[in-house]
């Protein structure tokens, strides 16, 4: 599927994997629709400025906002791919070392991170591809276009601490396939990318954040290092152009297996 001339949402876009991928999108002619926090606005619009894109103020978990990005990226062209970068993590462990109940995992932290990754991605999935339905098709089999969900290895090898962030990426890869067979009736295609280590501003600046990274990547089996932005950014693309693939889930790791910590 070619995207020249269409438009793009990226949510989580103003920064990391959903700033490479709106970079490349736009690369490949798409008009890109950064979609992201307010408190994201001076990056996301430097960014859309940049690429020749909006930028969309979007909670993934707002209705309205979510409609709005959907309205904007309509605006730039027929809407033809949504990636789903935007996401949060939260490390607590299910107990406390005290024995006492109020010490247990927070709820409200293991519903927020299961609210914004999971239900988040779903509502932004059922606006977009709501708009996407009613594109012209781009070929004669009916394809309107593709959805990227944005997973983790985690939703595999949860670490200790990473039950809510698990539980929320597993929930992303669980229903990959059944949004995809959904979606097939109109043509459009549902992928899920289960990124490992990525080099992201997640790991922070300066020595500390350096010498954190050189721990972690010992555990990737090849090559060893951490991976980059634009190496999502780049099958995020191949989910979307290559109109053959659909409904998979596929690790983007360097081959590590997460120990328990």
């Amino acid at each position: 599927m070619d995207i020249s001339g269409a438009s793009a949402i990226v949510t989580g876009g103003a920064s990391g994997l959903g700033e490479a991928t709106a970079r490349l999108f736009a690369s490949k002619g798409a008009r890109v629709v950064i979609a992201d926090l307010d408190r994201q606005a001076d990056k996301g619009k430097a960014l859309a400025e940049e690429i020749g894109g909006v930028f969309s103020p979007t909670d993934v978990t707002d209705t309205d906002q979510v409609i709005a990005a959907v309205e904007a990226a309509k605006d730039l062209g027929p809407l033809r791919a949504l990636v789903n970068c935007a996401g949060l993590g939260w490390a607590t462990r299910t107990i406390g070392k005290d024995g006492q109940y109020s010490s247990a995992h927070d709820l409200e932290v293991f519903r927020k991170v299961v609210e914004v990754n999971l239900i988040g991605t779903f509502n932004c999935i059922r606006l977009a591809a709501t708009a996407m339905s009613t594109m012209e098709p781009v070929d004669e089999y009916g394809e309107r276009g593709a959805i990227v969900n944005v997973a983790s290895v985690a939703a595999f090898d949860g670490q200790i601490g990473q039950a809510s962030y698990s539980a929320s990426k597993g929930g992303v890869v669980g229903m990959t396939l059944p949004i995809a067979r959904d979606l097939a009736a109109v043509g459009i295609r549902v992928n899920c990318i289960a990124p490992g280590l990525i080099d992201t501003p997640i790991y922070g600046t300066g020595e500390a954040s350096e010498q954190f990274k050189e721990r972690l990547k010992a555990g990737v089996l090849f090559p060893k290092r951490l991976g980059r932005a634009e190496e999502f950014a780049t099958l995020a693309l191949e989910l979307v152009t290559n109109s053959y693939m659909n409904a998979e889930t596929i690790r983007l790791d360097g081959g590590i297996r997460m120990q328990p910590k």
